[in-house]
């Protein structure tokens, strides 16, 4: 549970700015937002501030930090939402995509669960915005799988600089 009112803000301001953005909203002719990452960029951040605090407030209470806990956590909270989604857009998929398109679709479904889809769609030379991502019903995955290599990658680095560094700690950051 948040306490955090300040945090809360922040994060309504974020599903404002990606509603602004997704909805091509202009003001006096001028497209608001058109670079659209911002809301993006504000749920990173506040997931980096409040996964460090997690850690840190682990390690003060406990003594130690637990991954499998910590992957535990996230799981709870992330996959029964994925799995809604994906299972949700399957058969929609199979009745509107051409068979070629529903092919592309099931590796982006693998992709997703692997939480690699943002790998899958650049590689795959995808522009995020254009045309041709209307037939990808999972490209909006890519800041779920970024957030997800984040809370893989963090943990251990914050644990090693906290190891090896922690007298020079706010030098690093």
């Amino acid at each position: 549970k948040n306490d955090r009112p300040e945090i809360d803000g922040l994060r309504a301001l974020a599903v404002l700015s990606v509603i602004i953005y997704h909805g091509d909203l202009s003001l006096f002719g001028y497209k608001l937002l058109k670079g659209g990452f911002l809301g993006v960029d504000i749920f990173f951040v506040i997931s980096g501030y409040l996964i460090t605090n997690l850690i840190l407030n682990e390690i003060k209470l406990k003594g130690k930090f637990s991954y499998l806990f910590f992957y535990e956590r996230r799981a709870r909270r992330l996959l029964p939402a994925l799995f809604v989604v994906i299972l949700t857009i399957i058969p929609v998929s199979f009745l509107l995509l051409l068979p070629s398109e529903f092919e592309e679709f099931s590796k982006s479904v693998l992709y997703t669960l692997g939480f690699g889809s943002n790998f899958y769609f650049y590689y795959s030379g995808l522009i995020y915005g254009a045309e041709n991502g209307l037939l990808k019903p999972l490209l909006h995955t890519w800041s779920l799988s970024v957030e997800e290599q984040f809370y893989f990658i963090f943990p251990i680095i914050t644990l090693f600089f906290l190891k090896f560094f922690k007298n020079k700690i706010i030098y690093i950051v």
